[in-house]
């Protein structure tokens, strides 16, 4: 890879044109090596092949929490800012595997954030997901992610952040895409394999902060993110952001 042109922190650039993106592939992540492993080997040459001007960010939650996923997100967009500018952000689960070249890792418009992984194998061998279905991988512009206040911080353990994005999304009268919705007999290239894996237990309380979420959308995200930042490593591979992050008192 690094004979490839991949440099320090998983970042790269083409040599021989000027890519029209510059993506930031953020990753949440914690005890899942022999994903990443794979992830790692696999997207680099993925995206390469689309001549994307990208890096790829892995933000690890320290031990003693619950997962928090969409802070996970949030950290990530954030310490990207802090090192260069981006024009959009691809957030991305470390199972997911897309299949074919085709599936453009490319920035979508502002004001029409994309839901990238709606074919996956486990659904139904392929069949679409639902429309309010915005998770796995999606895409959004810098200026919309910011528009939206990001993800909620609320949600401990799994599930809920997802659905509450959409809603955010929703909020903010931005359009959801999905690769290929002009010409739906390419479909087929936007799908997704999925490394197995147990199933996280559920959060008991994800329903409730679900349904309490739209009058803390302006409060809860990037605008109250808090976390101690334990290291910064630019690896061969990829950017590894560890951080330490604490549950606090839900606003209202």
């Amino acid at each position: 890879m690094k004979e490839a042109g991949l440099g320090i922190g998983g970042r790269y650039e083409p040599i021989e044109c000027r890519s029209r993106h510059k993506v930031a592939i953020v990753v949440p992540y914690r005890d899942r090596k022999d994903h990443l492993t794979v992830f790692l080997h696999y997207l680099h040459p993925f995206l390469q092949r689309q001549q994307l001007n990208y890096v790829i960010i892995i933000v690890e939650q320290s031990a003693g929490t619950p997962f928090n996923r969409g802070m996970l997100m949030n950290i990530g967009f954030n310490e990207a800012q802090l090192q260069e500018t981006f024009e959009c952000f691809i957030f991305h689960d470390v199972d997911f595997l897309p299949e074919d070249d085709s599936n453009p890792y490319t920035c979508p418009e502002d004001g029409r954030p994309r839901q990238m992984s709606f074919s996956i194998d486990y659904w139904d061998n392929y069949k679409p997901t639902p429309r309010s279905h915005f998770g796995g991988v999606t895409a959004l512009s810098t200026a919309d992610f910011r528009r939206i206040n990001g993800y909620s911080n609320s949600f401990w353990g799994w599930g809920g952040e997802d659905d509450q994005l959409f809603q955010r999304v929703k909020f903010n009268n931005l359009t959801v895409v999905r690769s290929f919705d002009e010409q739906p007999l390419l479909v087929h290239k936007a799908r997704y394999k999925t490394q197995s894996h147990q199933k996280a237990q559920p959060n008991p309380d994800r329903k409730q902060v679900l349904a309490e979420g739209n009058v803390r959308f302006q409060i809860d995200g990037l605008f109250d993110l808090k976390y101690q930042r334990l290291n910064l490593q630019f690896k061969p591979l990829y950017t590894h952001l560890l951080v330490n992050i604490q549950p606090g008192p839900i606003k209202s």
